[in-house]
C-alpha cells in the first residue's frame, strides 16, 4: 500500500497533525478513530465507538487512554487535549516523533530523551472490541500509566459532569462501565473524577456544541524495564464474559486480515491496494445481509449511496458473493416500485427518486461482471414491477409522463434527487420536474432489464417499449442552447440550464442515452473540474457558493451549490473515455489527497474554491467506490 507516515513537524503541529484522521473499523459499523496528533477534534473521536441497532446508532464508550511516563521521578504526559479555555494541556503531541499507518493500523512513537514508547491498536473484526499495545522501544526502566477516559453516550451528542457519573463496577483485571463495556489490563486503580470542558475544534467549526466532560474511571499501569516490554489493554462491548484474544494477537490478526483483503482485490499498484482496504471499511456485517456504511464518522446506511458505490466496493474488489447477498437484501425492501432508503433516522423511508434506479444499475452491473444469471432470474420479476410502478405512478409524484416516457417527480417540501440538502426543512435544490440524471438512470435501467431478460430468456415486460419512448424523448428534450444538457426540464419554472455534473450520467452509464460532444466537455472541464472532484454548480452560475463551511445552515446551503464532490470523478472519466477525450490526469489529485484528510481514504466533499480543502465526512463510501472502480475499469 502507499506509505503513510509523518515525522515530528506534522505530528507536533496541531494545525497539521490534528487535521489528518485515521480510522480502524470493526466490520459492524463501529470503529476507533482519531487524529495523527492524538487530539480529539470531533465528538465522534474515540477508541471504542459501538454500533447499535443501525450502523448510525453508535455509542461512544472509551474516549481515550492517556499515556503518562514516569522517568526518574519526572512525569511526562503524552496525551493531548484542548480545553474550552483555549489551552492545550497536556501537549503530548510535542513528544511525537513519528506516526505511521501500517497495513491500515495506526502506530505512534513518542520520544522523551532516550526513552521511545510505541503504541499500536486494532479492532477485533466482527466484534465491538479494541486492543491497544504499548511497547518500550528504547531506554528504560520507566513507569507507564494509562488513564482511561470513559463515557457512554450517543455518538452524535455530549455528556456532562452535571449529570450522574458513569457507573464503574470492578471486574477481573479492570472494570465494567455502565454495565455496557469492559476494560481489562494490568494494575487497574479506580479514579472516579470528571475532566470538564474538553473542546472539539471541528464541532466548533461546524457550528455545533463543542464541549463535553470525560470521566477518568481509572488507570492501568506497568513497569517497563527494558526494550520489548509491553503494556496491553483491551476494551469491549457486547458479551462481556466473552474475553477477546490477547491484544498482540488481535493486532496480528487484524494485519493478516487487512493484507488478505488487499490481496483478494488483486490490486494493480500501491494506490489500488490502499483503496481496496479503504473500500473494506464501508462493507459491514448485519444480522440479515452485508450492508454499506455511507461514511464515517456519522453516516449510516443509505440505499442511494450503497448502489452508487456498489460496483467499486464489491465487484471491483472481488467481493461479488457479499454483493449478491446485499442486493437480495435490498430487493426485499421494494415497495410500490421503490427501494427503501434505510436512513440514519433508523426508520425505513421511501423518499428518493433515484435510489431505485441506481439499484437497477447495480443489479445489471453485477450480472454483467459475474455472469450470475441465477440472480438475474430471481430479481427480474421485481425489476419488472419497478417499471410498472413508475409507469403507473408512485410516491411523491414520481411517475412516467405518458406524453414523453420520461420520469417526472416532485412534492411540496421534498428533495428527492441526490441533491437533497435542506435548510431549516426547506429544500435547497428541490429540482422538481424531469432531472437529467434521473432520466439517464431510467433509460439505463430499462436497457439493463432488457439485457437481463435476454440473458435469462425471460420476460422484459414493459421495459423495451418504455426504453424506446424515453430514449427518443431524452435526445430531443435535454440538449440546451448553452452547449451542454439541461439539468431539469419541465420544472415549475421551466427548463433549468445550470451547469452541474448531473448531465455526466447521460454520457457515462453503460446504456447512456447520448454521447458527449467536445463543447459540452470543455464547459464542464472549465467550470466544474477541480483536482479533487467536480463542483456541484459552476462558479458563474447564480447562487454559487465556494465554501462548504460554517454552521449547519451554511453548510447545507452550500452542499450542492458549488461544493466539490469526488464521486463525480467516476462519471467524468467514463465520459472522457467514451468520447476519446483526455481526462486531464484527474486521478493524480485524488491520489495525493489520500494522505491529506481521512488517511488512505477519500473525503465526502471539498470547498468549491481553491485550495479545495476537504470538508464533510473524511471517509466516504461513494467517493472511494467510484475511485476504485474507475481506476480499474
Amino acid at each position: 500500500m502507499i506509505p503513510i507516515s509523518f515525522g515530528p513537524q506534522v505530528c507536533g503541529s496541531l494545525t497539521e497533525g490534528a487535521a489528518r484522521e485515521w480510522l480502524v473499523p470493526d466490520g459492524l459499523g463501529g470503529y476507533a478513530m482519531g487524529t495523527v496528533s492524538g487530539l480529539r477534534t470531533r465528538r465522534y473521536h474515540g477508541l471504542l465507538m459501538v454500533s447499535g441497532a443501525t450502523a448510525s446508532a453508535r455509542t461512544l464508550a472509551l474516549a481515550g487512554l492517556d499515556p503518562v511516563l514516569t522517568i526518574g521521578g519526572d512525569e511526562i504526559r503524552l496525551g493531548t487535549h484542548e480545553w474550552a479555555s483555549g489551552s492545550i494541556a497536556p501537549a503530548g503531541h510535542t513528544f511525537l516523533e513519528r506516526f505511521s499507518l501500517i497495513d491500515g493500523l495506526p502506530r505512534w512513537r513518542w520520544r522523551a530523551g532516550d526513552v521511545v514508547l510505541e503504541r499500536e491498536l486494532a479492532m477485533v473484526y466482527g466484534r465491538p472490541a479494541l486492543a491497544v499495545v504499548h511497547r518500550l522501544l528504547a531506554g528504560g526502566p520507566v513507569r507507564l500509566d494509562l488513564q482511561a477516559l470513559c463515557t457512554w453516550r450517543d455518538g452524535h451528542g455530549e455528556r456532562g459532569a452535571g449529570g450522574p457519573a458513569p457507573r464503574v463496577d470492578p471486574a477481573s483485571g479492570g472494570a465494567v462501565i455502565e454495565n455496557s463495556y469492559r476494560l481489562e489490563g494490568p494494575d487497574w486503580r479506580a479514579a472516579g473524577t470528571w475532566w470538564t470542558g474538553v473542546h472539539h475544534r471541528e464541532e466548533a467549526a461546524r457550528g455545533l456544541a463543542a464541549s463535553e466532560d470525560l470521566f477518568h474511571a481509572g488507570t492501568f499501569g506497568a513497569e517497563l524495564r527494558e526494550p520489548g516490554d509491553v503494556l496491553e489493554v483491551r476494551a469491549w462491548a457486547g458479551s462481556l464474559e466473552d474475553t477477546p484474544p490477547p491484544a498482540r494477537e488481535v493486532i496480528s490478526a487484524a494485519r493478516r486480515r487487512n493484507r488478505a483483503v488487499v490481496a483478494a482485490a488483486a490490486p494493480a499498484d500501491d494506490v489500488d491496494a490502499s483503496l481496496a482496504l479503504a473500500a473494506d471499511a464501508f462493507v459491514v456485517r448485519t444480522d440479515s445481509a452485508p450492508d454499506v456504511v455511507a461514511g464515517y464518522p456519522w453516516f449510516g446506511a443509505w440505499s442511494r449511496d450503497t448502489m452508487i458505490a456498489y460496483e467499486g466496493l464489491l465487484l471491483t474488489t472481488n467481493r461479488a458473493e457479499e454483493g449478491r447477498r446485499l442486493l437480495l437484501g435490498y430487493a426485499a425492501t421494494l415497495s410500490e416500485g421503490m427501494l427503501a432508503n434505510t436512513a440514519d433516522t433508523g426508520s425505513v423511508e421511501y423518499n428518493t427518486v433515484d435510489g431505485t434506479l441506481w439499484f437497477l444499475h447495480a443489479v445489471a452491473r453485477h450480472v454483467t461482471v459475474t455472469g450470475d444469471t441465477d440472480l438475474a432470474e430471481e430479481l427480474l420479476p421485481g425489476l419488472r414491477d419497478v417499471v410498472d410502478a413508475h409507469l403507473r405512478g408512485t410516491r411523491y409524484g414520481i411517475r412516467v409522463d405518458p406524453d414523453d416516457g420520461l420520469i417526472t417527480q416532485g412534492a411540496a417540501g421534498e428533495a428527492l434527487t441526490w441533491m437533497d440538502a435542506r435548510v431549516r426543512g426547506v429544500p435547497v435544490t428541490a429540482r422538481a420536474g424531469k432531472p437529467v440524471e434521473v432520466n439517464a438512470l431510467w433509460i439505463n435501467g430499462l436497457a439493463g432489464i432488457v439485457d437481463l431478460a435476454r440473458r435469462t430468456r425471460g420476460d422484459a415486460g414493459a421495459a423495451p417499449a418504455a426504453h424506446r419512448t424515453a430514449l427518443a424523448s431524452f435526445r430531443r428534450r435535454f440538449p440546451a442552447p448553452a452547449g451542454w444538457l439541461y439539468d431539469v426540464v419541465d420544472g415549475p419554472h421551466g427548463d433549468d440550464a445550470s451547469l452541474r455534473p448531473n448531465q455526466l450520467l447521460a454520457w457515462s452509464l453503460p446504456y447512456a442515452p447520448m454521447r458527449a460532444d467536445a463543447r459540452a466537455l470543455r464547459a464542464i472541464s472549465k467550470g466544474l473540474l477541480t483536482p479533487i472532484g467536480l463542483r456541484s454548480l459552476g462558479p458563474r452560475e447564480m447562487g454559487f457558493l465556494g465554501e462548504h463551511r460554517g454552521n449547519s445552515d451554511a453548510r447545507d446551503g452550500a452542499y450542492h451549490m458549488g461544493t466539490v464532490w469526488p464521486w463525480w470523478v467516476g462519471p467524468f472519466i467514463d465520459t472522457c473515455a467514451k468520447s476519446a477525450v483526455s481526462d486531464g490526469e484527474l486521478l493524480s489529485g485524488i491520489e495525493g489527497h489520500l494522505t491529506e484528510f481521512g488517511l488512505g481514504s477519500v473525503t465526502e466533499t471539498a470547498d468549491g474554491e481553491p485550495p479545495h480543502s476537504a470538508t464533510g465526512c473524511p471517509f466516504q463510501a461513494w467517493s472511494v467506490g467510484e475511485i476504485v472502480r474507475v481506476r480499474r475499469c
